[in-house]
């Protein structure tokens, strides 16, 4: 029997001719969110409500459409064809949508990260599974999903309203684990392609007990002529499964269903799980039915609760099914016990417009649902930019530092200490290249030529030991670097997430390798600029007599006491040693020349060491680059969005002026595809009420089913007892 309630919320008798009565939330003879077709708050006998003062509303404009549509063809081949065009236009919107969703990948681990990536997963789901099959094919089969729990009788509650078994319910847990569609023999082409669950494989035949992956991964087809044609019954895997793939399925198949069937019992229909996806459900306006299986004789008013749940999580519009506690014959219930689901199912199967109703309902729920999605996702792509610049940043910081440390070392003096200084002062004497630069006969030039004609052997040695003291500062600065940077992202869980498995505390294992080419380069770079010069001054012959390396080893070590020239400090600094080097220079190039050379010399020592250093953190930062994260931002996420919204409102727009045929909401009794039980009666109802006019024809079931009773309907209901269930009905 189905469970409505009164205004105070108390359980109250089914209909007497077994039709759901009202729903939770619907007031004596107020039409309620469930007064229309499956929740969707159509009051089939309310009058359309009149025009407000901005013009006719949104069912005037249907109801007008249908009129204008009603009496000239043109008309209505004309609304049928703005249907037509609002669809495609919101397919080709969903598409984009779908393309921007299938870019994002949420890889860094920022907050909330998890379920950010399971909103994504769904939204894509959503689109794949549901809602660009349905656009594309509006004239598809309702597909009901039944799911549930675990051991709620799923499994059999399908095999009992078909009459057949088609799906095999289980002693061991899990019970269902591979999903079985029940569907009309003319309805199979919609089922055996990939038109919806495309990642599912097609199986037909008996059924795998088996525990494989392809088992978790397929779904069985399975016909039967019982099903009104245009409507399909999907037997689901337990929603809350101790085994994921299972949960995971169930929620998938729910996502695409266009009617959930969800059954629980009434030692479980308040459990957490069954919630949880109701509660989603609801948030996207799914079309919900729900089955309280095996109630014992007396316990009916466990449905009252159920439907105080319901209404408290959204669901006030959902019709609520009883199902008692009945022995299994050959493994069905008996008849009576599911007829009312029987009926109810026939009726929907057998009424293309109450069919509509529930899939646009559904759908128009999943759009805006996936709307909502994909703007909480743009949000988090927007979370990942930002984690991004942040572990940029670090890097940046801490390899921006090193590469100031290493030029401040190579430009204030510091290189000229230890090693470097020895060499230099063993190439130039003690006092003897003092002597001969001071010495004021004939050219200061060829005293110092003569000076250097027999130091020609200790310019190596000079270079040697510049080559080991650059060295030392640069794999101090990057060993420095390294370790900023590693703790910088051990700290943050984003970045520490992308430090397992690499290395990349310390420097990396080939930098001295590398800073010693650089620095045998800028050697090399150096020489070639003190040639350039000699033969732009026409010296050639003059720099060849106080030898190229010579002249090499004193701009070298000019770079290293200034950037443009010794300044009083920097001989301090440097012990007098540049000054050496800086005389010699200018003898042979004159002054504004060696203040360009040293510059020259050092901007290509920092390109040089810049080069290294960004080579290391390169190390870091290609981490990041594998992801994608720098460039990917929420704007296009968001923007495709919003024109989804758009779309979608000017398809319902252009959909409520469409030409629909009138629902049939007679009695179903007699259709051809009923479903087992849709026939039966309780003998206790099979009359009209006493008191009913004589003759009066009753509503028919889908009219009572989804709409809200008179009050003295509704009063007469209150005082009656609940239905009773056929005697030796117990399982």
């Amino acid at each position: 029997m189905t469970i409505p309630s009164d205004d105070a919320g108390r359980t109250v008798g089914g209909d007497p001719d077994g039709g759901a009565a009202r729903t939770s939330d619907d007031g004596p003879g107020e039409p309620g969110a469930g007064s229309g077709p499956a929740g969707t708050g159509q009051d089939l006998d309310a009058p359309a409500p009149s025009s407000s003062a901005n013009g006719p509303s949104s069912v005037e404009e249907s109801l007008l459409g249908r009129h204008a549509a009603a009496e000239d063809p043109v008309v209505g081949r004309s609304l049928e064809r703005a249907a037509q065009s609002g669809t495609d236009e919101l397919v080709a919107a969903l598409d984009v949508l779908r393309g921007e969703l299938t870019a994002q990948r949420l890889p860094l681990t920022t907050p909330g990260v998890e379920e950010d990536r399971r909103t994504l997963a769904l939204a894509v789901d959503q689109l794949d599974d549901y809602l660009l099959p349905r656009l594309r094919a509006r004239s598809a089969p309702l597909l009901v999903v039944v799911g549930g729990s675990t051991g709620a009788g799923k499994s059999t509650l399908v095999n009992s309203v078909l009459g057949e078994k088609v799906t095999v319910p289980g002693v061991l847990r899990p019970t269902t684990r591979s999903p079985v569609l029940v569907h009309h023999p003319l309805d199979v082409r919609w089922f055996s392609t990939d038109r919806i669950l495309p990642g599912l494989a097609r199986v037909t035949g008996t059924v795998d007990h088996t525990d494989s992956p392809s088992a978790h991964r397929s779904v069985r087809l399975v016909a039967s002529e019982v099903l009104p044609q245009g409507l399909a019954l999907l037997d689901a895997p337990d929603v809350d499964s101790v085994v994921v793939e299972n949960r995971e399925l169930a929620a998938q198949l729910l996502g695409a269903a266009d009617l959930w069937l969800f059954v629980t019992t009434a030692a479980r229909y308040a459990d957490a799980v069954p919630w949880d996806l109701l509660h989603e459900a609801a948030r996207r306006r799914a079309q919900v039915a729900l089955v309280l299986d095996r109630v014992d004789p007396g316990a009916e008013a466990v449905g009252a609760d159920l439907h105080r749940l319901a209404s408290e999580n959204g669901l006030g519009h959902a019709p609520i099914f009883l199902v008692p506690e009945a022995h299994l014959v050959d493994g069905l219930l008996p008849e009576t016990a599911v007829g009312e689901i029987s009926r109810w199912l026939t009726a929907l199967g057998g009424d293309a417009g109450a069919r509509s109703a529930v899939i646009d309902a559904t759908r128009d729920g999943v759009v805006d649902d996936l709307v909502r999605r994909a703007t909480e996702l743009a949000g988090a792509v927007d979370v990942q930019h930002e984690a991004d610049g942040y572990l940029r940043a670090a890097v940046d910081a801490a390899y921006e530092d090193a590469r100031r440390t290493v030029l401040a070392a190579t430009s204030d003096g510091t290189m000229l200490r230890g090693e470097v200084l020895s060499r230099w002062q063993d190439f130039v004497g003690t006092g003897e290249f003092f002597r001969a630069v001071e010495q004021k006969v004939g050219s200061v030039r060829d005293a110092i030529s003569g000076f250097f004609r027999g130091k020609g052997r200790k310019v190596p040695e000079v270079e040697e030991a510049i080559t080991h003291g650059l060295e030392s500062v640069v794999l101090d600065a990057a060993e420095e670097a390294a370790e900023r940077s590693y703790r910088a992202w051990r700290a943050d869980p984003s970045g520490a997430a992308l430090l397992d498995g690499l290395d990349l505390s310390r420097a990396s294992g080939t930098l001295r390798t590398r800073v010693a080419e650089e620095i045998r380069g800028w050697q090399a770079d150096v020489l070639a600029l003190v040639s350039e010069q000699a033969a732009a001054k026409r010296g050639t012959a003059r720099a060849l007599s106080f030898g190229l390396n010579g002249l090499g080893v004193s701009l070298m070590v000019l770079v290293f006491a200034s950037t443009g020239g010794i300044t009083g400090a920097e001989i301090g600094i440097a012990g007098g040693t540049a000054v050496l080097a800086q005389k010699l220079l200018e003898a042979v190039f004159g002054d504004d020349a060696v203040r360009r050379l040293t510059r020259t010399a050092q901007d290509r020592l920092s390109a040089r060491v810049g080069a290294v250093l960004d080579g290391e953190a390169r190390r870091f930062t290609s981490q990041l680059d594998a992801l994608g994260t720098g460039e990917a931002t929420g704007a296009p996420l968001r923007a495709a969005a919003e024109e989804v919204r758009r779309a979608a409102r000017r398809e319902q727009k252009a959909r409520a002026a469409e030409v629909t045929g009138a629902p049939d909401l007679g009695s179903v009794v007699g259709q051809a595809g009923a479903l087992r039980g849709a026939h039966a009666r309780d003998p206790q109802t099979l009359d009209a009420p006493a008191d009913g006019p004589a003759g009066a024809e009753r509503p028919g079931f889908w009219r009572r089913l989804f709409r809200a009773r008179p009050a003295d309907e509704t009063a007469a209901d209150a005082t009656s007892t609940t239905a009773t269930d056929e005697p030796g009905d117990e399982r």
